[in-house]
């Protein structure tokens, strides 16, 4: 159970999960669209020239480039590790007698004495 000393503030929360998803879809399909369009220029444009291979170099690696960008959340943030102590000190289970020995509890045990069943003659 995560507790923290201080309120969480409103602009400080993560953005919406279906809010960072359109943001991503809307982003890689952009990024498709200009591919489509280095394709389509490639094979317009004429003469053939340097500018087709940047073109088309654009075109085969711009898939790359959405798919990466597409997978990248925005509720990727630094998290602080957590304190591992309680906020409040754990009360003492003894009291401190202060200049006194503090009494120790011995316990002693028994081997139990096996007392023979109702109805059985003590043969096994």
């Amino acid at each position: 159970m995560k507790s923290s000393s201080r309120p969480q503030s409103a602009t400080s929360l993560p953005r919406a999960p279906r809010d960072d998803e359109s943001r991503r879809s809307s982003r890689y399909l952009l990024l498709m669209g200009i591919r489509i369009a280095c394709f389509i220029l490639m094979v317009i444009i004429t003469p053939y020239g340097w500018y087709t291979w940047v073109l088309g170099a654009a075109a085969i690696v711009l898939p790359y480039i959405a798919v990466v960008l597409a997978n990248v959340s925005a509720n990727v943030r630094r998290t602080e590790a957590e304190n591992p102590e309680r906020a409040l000190p754990a009360a003492p289970s003894a009291p401190i007698v202060p200049g006194g020995e503090v009494p120790v509890v011995q316990i002693e045990e028994t081997r139990a004495v096996e007392s023979p069943r109702e109805g059985s003659d003590g043969d096994a």
